[in-house]
């Protein structure tokens, strides 16, 4: 049987809470369940042992009271008011009856709250059950991992928040998974490295890199694509591209731009900006007909991204050049120096340089 999560249980008697309420210190309780700590003379939070103001303000959490109701028809029942009548009472009573006994998620309803908008955001994130979604996560619920995704939508402070309350181990842990959760998972952590901060404590987490670049290996279509698009934008921080090239990443990128992948590509130019990575680079075997292949086919920025990464590599290594000039490299360059794209062009012209030494 499903446990109801412990956010929607009161600390003091473990019951789920039917009118909780916050204290000052930021913890939410059952009404009577504080109130009767407060009527015995205790000037403490229960939970933090911190002192309390006198007369401390019960705030009504009513967004977490919303939440458990969704979630629970029995709890619905119980917070049907007097004045709804006894006839309204008595329908949620046999609404309550009709249902098993048994809790039922609350990540559905959290998730319908967090794609709502704006509202319902700020609902999920004040009632506190950012906390159920991570745990659930955690646990490989997809749903959950979308919930959070939907949630770090809610702005900078919001992904910062989310990261400080533990979304990276979450999320890591669900991408590690794999499975219906990991692609979500992924996208989740794509959202969060979009503030710098974040990139470089995500970067720095024993397990997030490590469990991107697996799923990179081991995942399906969608799974790798997430999987590399996250790794693209932590791959932003010079950092991070050590970190990835040291978790096996270039093979696995290379393996995935060979079937077409731009992104793959693009994260391949990021790896090559480091001396690790263009080291990496130039063991992985067929990586010059990989990048060949893109730029004679890929889109602009693939094109652009796998000529520079040609002539980084190449450059490097006299052999790679050879390779690259079998492969009608310099055809490729001669079609591509007059692009009207400024970028791919000059990539063209180093390549073609470079070619002309070996």
């Amino acid at each position: 049987m499903e446990a109801w999560p412990d956010d929607f249980r009161c600390p003091i008697t473990l019951e789920v809470m039917t009118d909780p309420v916050i204290l000052p210190s930021g913890h939410t309780f059952e009404r009577r369940s504080i109130q009767s700590w407060l009527d015995g003379g205790h000037l403490t939070c229960p939970v933090t042992n911190l002192p309390l103001p006198p007369s401390p303000p019960l705030i009504p959490n009513h967004a977490l009271r919303r939440l458990i109701a969704a979630v629970s028809p029995s709890a619905a029942a119980s917070l049907v008011p007097a004045e709804g009548g006894a006839h309204a009472r008595q329908e949620a009573v046999s609404a309550a009856a009709a249902v098993p006994a048994r809790p039922a998620s609350p990540v559905p309803a959290l998730l319908r709250l967090a794609k709502s908008g704006a509202a319902g955001r700020k609902e999920v994130l004040e009632s506190g059950s950012a906390a159920v979604l991570l745990r659930h996560a955690e646990a490989g619920d997809e749903a959950a991992a979308r919930a959070l995704l939907h949630l770090s939508l809610d702005g900078d402070d919001t992904r910062v928040g989310l990261v400080a309350d533990g979304a990276v181990d979450a999320l890591s842990a669900a991408v590690s998974r794999g499975g219906a959760a990991a692609a979500s998972a992924a996208t989740a952590l794509t959202s969060l490295a979009t503030v710098d901060v974040n990139k470089c404590t995500i970067g720095a987490h024993p397990s997030a890199i490590p469990a991107l670049a697996g799923l990179l290996r081991r995942g399906g279509p969608r799974e790798r694509r997430e999987a590399a698009t996250a790794l693209y934008e932590l791959c932003k921080l010079p950092e991070n591209r050590r970190r990835a090239v040291r978790e096996g990443a270039a093979p696995a990128l290379a393996d995935f731009a060979a079937a077409g992948s731009a992104r793959a590509v693009e994260v391949l130019g990021l790896l090559a900006r480091c001396r690790e990575g263009r080291q990496e680079l130039c063991r992985v075997p067929g990586v010059v007909s990989v990048l060949t292949g893109a730029a004679g086919s890929g889109n602009a920025r693939a094109i652009e991204q796998a000529l520079l990464v040609l002539n980084w590599i190449c450059s490097e290594s006299n052999e790679l050049a050879l390779e690259a000039i079998k492969l009608q490299a310099f055809d490729l360059c001669e079609a591509l120096v007059n692009d009207d794209n400024c970028k791919i062009a000059k990539n063209a012209v180093d390549l073609a340089r470079t070619l002309e030494k070996a």
